[in-house]
């Protein structure tokens, strides 16, 4: 079932790793970033529930969904009172995941909508397109990510080590290089520029680069 949910995700876009235990999250979580978890409460080796606590505190930031076979309310409860943002017990459909999944994404970042304005453009979250007025901006899949990730997080400085993560995954990858990064937001403000100003998409010496919105 993980395998599943995992290649179901990754076809819509997500970068997905999977933990196949308790002992593998615990490691997982410990040293990578998250922007999501999705933790299912009845592992093998573990209290699902007690893993909730070493998430909040690795990766305070990360939306976190629980799911569990369970029947009754209590882990529920407890759960969301443990600081999970959601609960989908089973079964459950692989689309209503993901749906509950952007919902969880949208109230995390304050965006009351799928349609988000950034500057005179607009992204879909839910279809992953740029639009300019009712003009479609062709964005490569990174591209898109990237712009994605920096305007859900508008205002915040981050690193190329926090925009490399989101896009490519784990840093310790022997590929990485931040001219990634830079090679890849050269791109896109030269993209945007063909359509507008994209001046709100700012580099922060030393940091990284930020999306300055209203």
């Amino acid at each position: 079932m993980a395998d599943k949910i995992a290649n179901y995700l990754s076809k819509e876009g997500l970068l997905c790793e999977v933990a196949l235990t308790g002992r593998e999250a615990s490691e997982q979580i410990a040293v990578n970033s998250y922007d999501f978890v999705l933790l299912d409460l009845g592992l093998p080796d573990y209290e699902g529930l007690d893993l909730i606590a070493e998430i909040k505190e690795a990766n305070p930031k990360a939306a976190l969904l629980i799911t569990t076979a369970r029947g009754g309310v209590e882990d529920k409860v407890q759960g969301l009172d443990l600081g999970a943002d959601d609960y989908l017990p089973k079964p459950f459909a692989l689309i209503e995941l993901l749906s509950r999944m952007k919902a969880v994404a949208r109230r995390k970042f304050g965006a009351e909508s799928a349609q988000v304005k950034a500057g005179n453009f607009t992204l879909d979250i839910n279809a992953r397109t740029l639009s300019h007025k009712d003009q479609v901006v062709e964005l490569t899949k990174k591209q898109y990510e990237l712009l994605e990730y920096l305007v859900l997080n508008k205002n915040k400085a981050l690193s190329r080590i926090q925009l490399y993560e989101h896009i490519w995954g784990n840093t310790l990858d022997d590929q990485y290089d931040s001219n990634f990064i830079d090679v890849h937001i050269k791109n896109l403000r030269k993209k945007l520029n063909e359509y507008d100003d994209s001046e709100w998409l700012t580099t922060v010496r030393g940091v990284g680069y930020k999306a300055v919105l209203p």
